[in-house]
């Protein structure tokens, strides 16, 4: 134990060496640090584990340790706002041999506590052989429940490092109607044109690397044109040796499961959509924008954001009720499902507020598509028992740079943008810029 650590007081000598004996005896690795990551009591096991991931061969600090496997968990405990808690549970850090050499990677988990104000305590086990398991266990379980459910309603097939079908067998051409043509072929032919581009596709490969497998479940296409709604489970068949390697080869699995879509789409329905509007509602957007701001932290990318609000909603309400404001917010929801792609997000956040999410879109294509929305709106009419009634709506556009660090610092953004939009005449779309994030704090200090 470290010459840090405090000292026992007097009559607990016993109980400080048992304790001690304990920390240093535990099948775990246990590690005690300040806020700044300066290790007060390491034992022998997480020592063991530690020290090779050191970059200056010594080990004195947690956060430099881990450096290359968690750069942002710095970040995390300075952010961890709460007395005490957990900051992170079994985080799995991927460890490459530093030599590039052929000896297999290895898997740590990390749990890091809060302990109070001032310390922190890491738990780190290696957990390569566990997470093998689990891999193959899925691996097995996917390709046994193929087999004892029957194979009618299954195309089984292997995948090439980019994720290009490798071998055709008749399993595809009877769930899909493509012949031995797919060889060679992204598996993206097999879903609607827009819905799985190549960066998605390789999205989907990390993820099964990462994690075992990767399940989607959607509109599927068949070679003829028309669709039938199925799953699509790819996971790896190489050992997570050869992660790195250009050999490395998945399966997948697309099955037919039309006849469940009712009942998966009305769950999906119950927990994600917008009752009244039909698009995503608040929560289902967090998670989308929060999976996609991983992957672009993973694999730099475009994404960008709009945020839409409807221009003087209250005057619609006072003018013609409540159900006429209603079929506003359902029009404009229409307007905007069919004005953005099939892989964006569209959401209501609450009352007249939306949010459209563009994986993949930089600025100037969120903006271009943001005033294209306006004209639009500001063209159309709803009627509501005889009554057109006109509105129109004012956005701001935010994406993704080096200065955002979570979701919510992107919709912030886009809000900032749209209140300049709203101030500046409302009925168009502004660009987020670092100006206006001080003009919209000003602004609500006047109010």
């Amino acid at each position: 134990m470290s010459a840090a650590a405090a000292a026992p007081a007097p009559g607990l000598e016993e109980e400080f060496e048992a304790l001690t004996q304990f920390l240093y005896m535990a099948p775990i690795g246990l590690v005690q640090a300040r806020l700044d990551g300066e290790i007060l009591m390491v034992n022998p096991l997480c020592a063991q584990l530690l020290m090779p991931l050191s970059p200056d061969g010594e080990l004195c600090n947690l956060f430099t340790a881990l450096g290359e496997l968690a750069p942002d968990l710095a970040h995390r405990a300075r952010g961890f706002e709460q007395p005490h808690g957990v900051i992170c549970d079994a985080m799995q850090l991927q460890v490459r041999p530093r030599d590039g050499g052929r000896q297999a990677a290895a898997v740590l988990s990390l749990t890091l506590l809060k302990l109070d104000a001032e310390r922190l305590m890491a738990v780190l086990a290696d957990v390569t052989q566990q997470v093998r398991r689990d891999r193959e266990l899925r691996q097995n379980e996917a390709w046994i429940h193929t087999l004892v459910t029957g194979l009618t309603d299954y195309a089984l097939m292997s995948l090439d490092a980019q994720g290009r079908v490798r071998c055709w067998n008749p399993s595809v051409q009877r769930v899909t109607g493509h012949g031995e043509s797919a060889v060679g072929q992204p598996y993206s032919l097999f879903y609607p044109a827009d819905t799985m581009p190549p960066q998605r596709l390789q999205d989907r490969i990390d993820d099964a690397e990462r994690t075992g497998w990767s399940l989607d479940e959607g509109w599927r296409l068949r070679a003829d044109g028309s669709r039938f709604w199925g799953s699509c489970l790819v996971a790896p068949l190489h050992p997570p040796e050869e992660a790195d390697s250009a050999e490395r080869a998945y399966s997948l699995i697309i099955r037919d499961v039309s006849d469940q879509r009712e009942a998966s789409e009305a769950l999906r329905r119950s927990v994600l959509t917008d009752h009244l509007t039909g698009v995503a509602n608040r929560r289902a957007f967090f998670d989308a924008a929060e999976a996609e701001l991983q992957r672009c932290k993973r694999a730099p990318r475009a994404m960008s954001l709009v945020l839409i609000d409807a221009d003087h909603f209250k005057r619609i309400n006072d003018a013609h009720g409540h159900a006429a404001g209603d079929a506003v917010l359902r029009h404009l929801a229409a307007g905007l499902a069919a004005s953005f792609r099939e892989i964006d997000v569209v959401a209501r956040l609450g009352g007249e507020e939306f949010v459209v999410l563009l994986p993949g879109a930089g600025v100037e294509a969120a903006e271009g598509l943001a005033r294209r929305v306006c004209r639009d709106i500001a063209a159309r009419t709803v009627e509501v028992e005889g009554v057109d009634i006109r509105y129109t709506v004012s956005a701001g556009v935010a994406t993704m740079d080096a200065g955002v660090d979570d979701v919510d610092a992107l919709v912030k953004r886009a809000d900032a943008a749209m209140y300049a939009a709203k101030h500046s005449g409302r009925n168009r779309v502004v660009r987020w810029h670092a100006g206006l994030a001080q003009h919209r704090a000003a602004a609500a200090q006047q109010a």
